[in-house]
């Protein structure tokens, strides 16, 4: 027996003598069962994903109908964006985008359907941010004003395009009210006012020139400028910190409508999709970690959909996930570092670095587990990435449900749809996820996404544009 112990490597388990390869081996088969059964939850098989679609198409035509279904939560507003670009648009135009902490002005200059874009990026602090809104907009008028000044151009007063990339109304293209603040942003006294409105009166107390065309988001930013390129976009699709999606609609399908009824006759819808779930039409498939995600958001119980789908929450899901499994026991050795303990410390691009590490000991998965402080080993790497794995995948394919629903709903067998966000352009599985699940949840429709170049920048200009065309053709 001694050369047999020195041989096999017994150890003592329970009183028992066990071979230490046997009993490490049955030990990990163990763990990966107890670890596949908690990330379970996560999944979404093709029956699933073919139920969210009908829902999501439900709650589209509750929303077009809001008229009659006030308390429908995807609101379906629409944009009074009713022309596509036909490659004629020509001039120089302002674009202003603001959608995050970080605020652009742009000059945008529209020739012989060629666009060139000479943008300047604004930092907006966490004070401006959750200040007042007369704070928010005077800074931007100063970053306007400023701009304008360096482009020589103090006294050009030209058409502007203003990308205002939160929940909105709209009451006419150059009209829309905030209907509630995202992406951490809180200033006061800006919901339920027109932003136009507001960015106009903030321009007057800094003595700067504007004539503004058009409010639109970044979705139908994204959209516009597709189009300028493929005459067969009619979807706008953004997948970054937030998640939204429009597309060109009907007018006689949009019972909300109170414009002319002139051709063309169509408009663009804003979903504002993120809300999808909040009246708890998702709740069979929403996860403990999705509800522990709710609860330390400034905006508990709202943008259900966009809390399982965008960059903003995508890392903390899956630092919550590994909590769990290290509470019991099955991940860490049960040791949870100070630093994974931290709400929203595990960051989203993670996940798009972690699932971009191809190598067999995942190094770069080391890097970060290390810069989280945890110890860790192969086991623990590889349950990560697939904590990582999960929570994206199920994003990609709640993403792909959604468009299905919009594809159905459009009826067209040719579509394509324009994208814009980070995590669509940076994550290496998403877009290969969405083309798989696509041609599986409408298989009659050719579809083919589209990485949008700068749309809420170049699509805001050529909202403007196309504006100003159609004004000059009547």
């Amino acid at each position: 027996m001694g050369s047999q112990v020195e041989q096999c490597e017994w150890i003592k388990v329970k009183g028992e003598w066990k071979r230490k390869s046997d009993h490490f081996s049955r030990s990990l088969i163990l763990k990966n069962i107890s670890v596949n059964a908690i990330l379970d939850a996560l999944h979404l098989n093709l029956d699933n994903l073919k139920d969210i679609q009908g829902r999501m198409y439900e709650s589209m035509v509750k929303g077009l109908g809001s008229a009659t279904n006030p308390t429908s939560v995807v609101k379906m507003f629409p944009t009074y964006v009713r022309s596509l670009p036909d490659g004629t648009e020509e001039g120089d135009f302002f674009a202003l985008d603001l959608g995050g902490s970080n605020f652009r002005v742009l000059l945008v200059k529209l020739k012989g359907g060629e666009v060139e874009m000479i943008p300047k990026v604004y930092k907006i602090e966490k004070e401006i941010m959750t200040g007042t809104g007369e704070q928010l907009f005077d800074y931007i008028a100063d970053c306007l004003a400023e701009f304008k000044k360096e482009q020589g151009l103090e006294d050009k007063d030209l058409p502007l395009g203003f990308t205002f990339s939160f929940p909105c109304k709209q009451h006419g293209l150059n009209s829309a009210t905030l209907v509630t603040w995202t992406k951490g942003f809180s200033a006061s006294g800006v919901v339920n006012e027109d932003v136009a409105k507001l960015l106009s009166e903030a321009c007057k107390r800094r003595k700067v020139n504007l004539d503004i065309i058009a409010v639109v988001n970044d979705t139908t930013g994204t959209l516009m400028s597709c189009a300028h390129a493929d005459r067969n976009c009619y979807v706008g699709l953004i997948i970054g910190t937030g998640t939204n999606a429009c597309y060109m609609e009907k007018l006689d399908k949009v019972e909300t409508w109170n414009g002319d009824n002139e051709e063309p006759k169509q408009t663009i819808i804003n979903m504002e999709w993120g809300a999808f779930g909040d009246d708890g039409s998702l709740e069979d498939i929403r996860t403990d970690f999705d509800r522990e995600v709710d609860k330390i958001t400034l905006n508990k119980g709202k943008q259900l959909y966009e809390k399982m789908i965008s960059g903003m929450y995508l890392g903390e899901i899956s630092r919550q996930a590994m909590v769990k499994l290290a509470e019991k026991n099955l991940l860490f050795e049960g040791a949870i570092s100070a630093e994974m303990k931290t709400t929203w410390a595990f960051e989203s691009k993670y996940l798009t670095d972690i699932e971009k590490d191809v190598s067999t000991e995942g190094t770069k998965i080391q890097e970060i587990l290390k810069e989280m402080k945890c110890p860790h080993t192969p086991s623990d790497v590889a349950v990560v990435r697939a904590i990582c794995s999960a929570v994206a995948t199920r994003a990609a394919k709640l993403v792909t449900a959604g468009l299905a629903a919009v594809i159905q709903k459009m009826g067209r067998k040719t579509v394509t749809i324009g994208v814009d966000g980070s995590l669509y352009k940076y994550h290496p599985r998403f877009h290969p996820l969405m083309d798989t699940f696509t041609r599986e949840l409408v298989p009659d429709a050719h579809v083919k996404y589209m990485l949008s170049e700068d749309g809420s920048g170049k699509g805001a200009a050529l909202i403007a544009a196309v504006a100003v065309r159609l004004a000059g053709s009547k």
